[in-house]
């Protein structure tokens, strides 16, 4: 499986332990924090909630998204899938709103809409022209506060929750394997728990949990709104005074931090699937990126995984592709190498691999951790790390093309605490890890004592076996 390495995938899946959500403080003004040169400027109103506006006036477009800093990571044992079932029952309507009128009035002026959950935030976003922004920002508003169904109307959406994972999950080897190796990896935190949640979680989930999850957490103070495109500060303060101002306030429980313990020997799992294809990846426990102003040691070989991971399998022809995947002695079909950087809870390093014809996971297992090992022994060239720097700068300035993923970018940013520049420091970051700095953590992290590793045994594929179908339209 490849996972190219690029800031937005960095950025995706990085997080910050016991990272608290800011309090309301209703008696402070608006006041504008930092303004770059592409004049972002970040808001919070009297009720607590975050506005960060980035003006980009080359088109007649915008992109408008609510962040709420809760997902998977925020949920007991029990109610796995409950921050995601939410995410769904938010189509579902308000008091002056029917069930699926929400969906359809953004495409009446002319846009289009969905959301997603994560381990450690939901997203609701629309793409309009700009003309509509105050239409979806008094729609948006109106359903973060005041989300409300019938019964039955969560028992039909529950089916299609269950469907989407019978689809994405148990008909998927793969994603089953990673389910199992996440809830090997991780004892305490979490992120052992599926986002979409264990089956039996949402046979027995009822209404009430999900509307106590909605009470809970989608509180001004959790949450923020973030608009780009054709748009000036000004007139987005105005209308989020106007729209998300009056949502009342409300204190946010304390979040317990739920440190993940220190491993104490390798972890070794033969799942079990039907398949085409064996699998096998390996899990490193790995460190995190808590701040960008002051890295620390932590911080500084967070940064160096992270280029170790893009010299691995950062472009085409990487040391992983021409080492396991190419030549007569190939081992290999494919193989990646992807590292976590900030999230809210504990990160990985993963290797992965599928065993080419007549060659077995072990060997694969084998062939990924000596690339890492040579790299330990040998280090990384000049060229290599000008390589990946290179294409990471591109990266930061492609997606200035789309202002949906400029507002992505400020939305997963401001979930992990990181400041409005934050894409911009951590390039700088980047490009400043050196080869002796890679060479160390290759040497430091990828011992067996930190290690889970999951193999995929292919099992015969039943033919008569139903597959899921899948349904058009509604949430992710």
């Amino acid at each position: 499986m490849k996972r190219t390495q690029t800031l937005l995938a960095a950025l995706v899946l990085a997080a910050a332990p016991a990272l608290q959500a800011q309090t309301a403080s209703a008696a402070r003004p608006p006041a504008p924090q930092a303004a770059q040169a592409s004049q972002v400027q970040q808001f919070t109103l009297a009720n607590g909630m975050t506005l960060i506006v980035k003006p980009d006036h080359r088109a007649p477009t915008i992109a408008h998204m609510v962040w709420v800093r809760v997902g998977a990571i925020d949920e007991v044992d029990g109610t796995s899938g409950v921050a995601h079932a939410l995410e769904h029952m938010m189509f579902k309507g308000t008091p002056s709103l029917a069930p699926g009128e929400f969906s359809r009035r953004v495409a009446a002026l002319g846009g289009r809409e969905n959301a997603f959950t994560t381990l450690d935030y939901t997203g609701f976003y629309q793409q309009i022209p700009a003309a509509r922004l105050e239409d979806v920002m008094k729609l948006e508003s109106d359903r973060f506060a005041h989300n409300q169904w019938a019964d039955d109307e969560f028992s039909r959406e529950i089916e299609v929750v269950k469907e989407e994972r019978r689809m994405r999950t148990e008909d998927n080897p793969r994603s089953l394997l990673y389910e199992a190796l996440n809830a090997a990896a991780f004892v305490a935190s979490p992120y052992h728990r599926p986002v979409v949640g264990w089956m039996s979680d949402l046979d027995a989930m009822t209404p009430d949990d999900v509307r106590h999850f909605w009470k809970t957490w989608y509180t001004p103070a959790n949450a923020a709104v973030v608009i780009a495109g054709d748009v000036t500060p000004e007139q987005a303060l105005a209308l989020a005074r106007r729209y998300y101002e009056p949502i009342p306030a409300r204190e946010l429980p304390v979040r317990k931090p739920r440190l993940e313990p220190v491993q104490q020997g390798l972890r070794r799992l033969d799942f079990k699937a039907p398949a085409e294809q064996a699998y096998v990846a390996l899990a490193f426990k790995a460190p995190q990126l808590h701040s960008l102003a002051q890295p620390g040691p932590e911080g500084e070989d967070a940064l160096a995984l992270t280029v170790l991971a893009a010299v691995l399998d950062g472009y085409p022809g990487a040391r992983l592709e021409r080492g396991l995947t190419q030549g007569e002695h190939r081992v290999a079909d494919s193989a990646g190498a992807y590292s976590g950087l900030v999230g809210r809870g504990p990160q990985l390093f993963v290797l992965d691999g599928v065993p080419a014809a007549g060659q077995t996971p072990e060997a694969v297992e084998a062939a990924l951790r000596a690339q890492v090992q040579r790299v330990a022994r040998e280090g990384v060239s000049e060229a290599e790390l000008q390589r990946v720097k290179t294409q990471w700068v591109a990266g930061q300035v492609y997606k200035l093309d789309s202002v949906f993923n400029q507002a992505n970018e400020l939305g997963r940013q401001w979930i992990q605490g990181l400041p409005l520049d934050a894409g911009d420091v951590l390039i700088q970051r980047l490009r400043a890890v050196t080869a002796q700095q890679v060479q160390a953590v290759a040497a430091r992290y990828f011992g067996d004592d930190q290690l889970t590793v999951a193999t995929l045994r292919p099992q015969p594929i039943d033919p008569n076996r139903p597959r899921p179908v899948r349904r058009a339209g509604g949430p992710d």
